[in-house]
């Protein structure tokens, strides 16, 4: 506070000079777009065949049931064979899988059927995720994870703005989910292609023999990292508990009476808030207290998902979700960055997932849990009580590990301690522009 600095405002547009990261953020963020349009689609089409609350939250099931058993193997591979090379295989399945459910669709086959290729869907992103998250931190610098990651939420919320509003569109056009999963299938396979052009860049050879350790190393790594531990932990049960999103078919055809057209703008609302805030962070200096931001947006995501549930207005119901997703979108900043940095590359893979395991895929556990207490207690009791139960986790993560609060900026940090029998981390590469 009221200290002079004579360094230069820092370069907005840094990350999106070096064309491999800019590949890389349109072929995510194509990616993306089909992932919105099969979830907007999955989800209008399950309700409109059955009318059951339950249909929902089993979507999230059948995503997470795989990420389960295939995680931990996933990250293992993603520490051994060229990154570039698995993302690739896994968002071509995930294209595959869009093309199955588009003839499920078009020939009105069974809703077995649906979950079925959601669970291919689910063994795509369990290999897609430790592999993918893992992939430009092996080409960039340090200092470069920051303003990387920032840019990339920005591309990844614009197309979670797009992909809604405009499957929610195409269905509303249409009458049916067909052509949203021909456009998802589209998009995956176009992430393949960009994926060729980045370098595949082979992990360095381990001087030690392969054992089953190593399939766990990732966990027994977090488990000596308590900051890292806290953010993880606050962020797994925000989003279990404040899962509104899951049950927004509901609010959309039920409580707000708004339509597929309504629903689109409800699933776009919290991706305007996040990329809004996104684009704001890369024009940020670093914070000083960065566990601190993490612990207070974290709380205005619990207290903006009260307002959702208690809104019967859509113009207020999206203010909600915007601020929902604005509060998101720091706090995916930081726990991105804070995950690069304390991570020595050999375990990033690894340790990328537990981390989706335990994070990623908590969406769509806590899919299951909005639908199950909707199905229970009805959708406003269980928004508003997940809202609530997230204030009460930032009060526990904050007392428990109150460290958090008070770790530096975040490219100040390195990775606390070696891998027990590895040699130490080398420098980080120059980035490849």
């Amino acid at each position: 506070m009221g200290r002079k600095s004579s360094s230069p405002p820092p370069d907005a547009l840094a990350a999106l000079r070096i064309p491999f990261v800019r590949d890389f953020a349109l072929g995510r963020m194509a990616a993306t777009i089909g992932t919105q349009f099969v979830s907007v689609a999955v989800g209008w089409e399950l309700y409109e065949r059955t009318g059951d609350p339950w249909a929902l939250g089993l979507v999230g099931v059948a995503q997470v049931a795989p990420a389960l058993v295939l995680t931990l193997p996933a990250g293992n591979l993603a520490d051994r064979f060229p990154r570039r090379n698995i993302a690739m295989l896994a968002h071509a399945l995930a294209g595959l899988a869009a093309l199955g459910l588009a003839a499920v669709s078009w020939l009105g086959a069974a809703v077995e059927l649906v979950y079925g290729l959601l669970l291919l869907t689910g063994v795509a992103r369990a290999f897609a995720m430790p592999s993918v998250g893992t992939l430009l931190p092996q080409l960039l610098e340090r200092r470069q994870f920051a303003n990387a990651n920032a840019w990339l939420v920005s591309s990844f919320q614009l197309a979670a703005i797009s992909g809604p509003a405009a499957a929610g569109l195409l269905i509303a056009l249409s009458g049916a989910a067909t052509s949203s999963y021909l456009v998802a299938a589209v998009g995956q396979l176009l992430f393949v292609g960009l994926l060729t052009r980045l370098p595949a860049v082979a992990p360095p050879p381990s001087p030690a023999a392969r054992s089953a350790r190593d399939l766990f190393a990732g966990v027994a790594y977090i488990r000596r990292q308590p900051v890292f531990l806290a953010a993880i932990t606050l962020d797994l049960f925000a989003v279990l508990l404040g899962g509104a999103v899951a049950l927004l078919p509901i609010f959309a055809k039920d409580i707000l009476g708004v339509g597929p057209l309504g629903l689109g703008l409800l699933r776009s609302a919290p991706s305007v808030g996040a990329m809004a805030t996104a684009l704001l962070a890369t024009r940020l200096r670093p914070w000083e207290r960065p566990g601190r931001v993490l612990l207070l947006t974290v709380a205005g995501f619990g207290i903006a998902t009260v307002g959702f549930g208690l809104s019967r207005d859509l113009a207020v119901s999206l203010v909600c979700l915007s601020f929902i997703g604005a509060f998101d979108a720091v706090s995916m900043v930081i726990r991105q960055t804070l995950q690069q940095v304390i991570t020595p590359d050999r375990l990033r893979g690894r340790v990328a997932a537990v981390n989706s395991l335990f994070v990623g895929m908590s969406n769509e556990l806590g899919a299951f849990e909005s639908g199950a207490t909707a199905a229970l207690f009805g959708p406003i009791i269980s928004v508003v009580g997940g809202g609530v139960g997230t204030l009460v986790v930032v009060a526990f993560v904050a007392l428990v590990w109150p460290a958090l609060a008070r770790i530096g900026p975040l490219h100040t940090l390195h990775p606390l301690e070696a891998e027990p029998g590895q040699p130490p981390e080398p420098a980080a590469r120059p980035a490849r522009a």
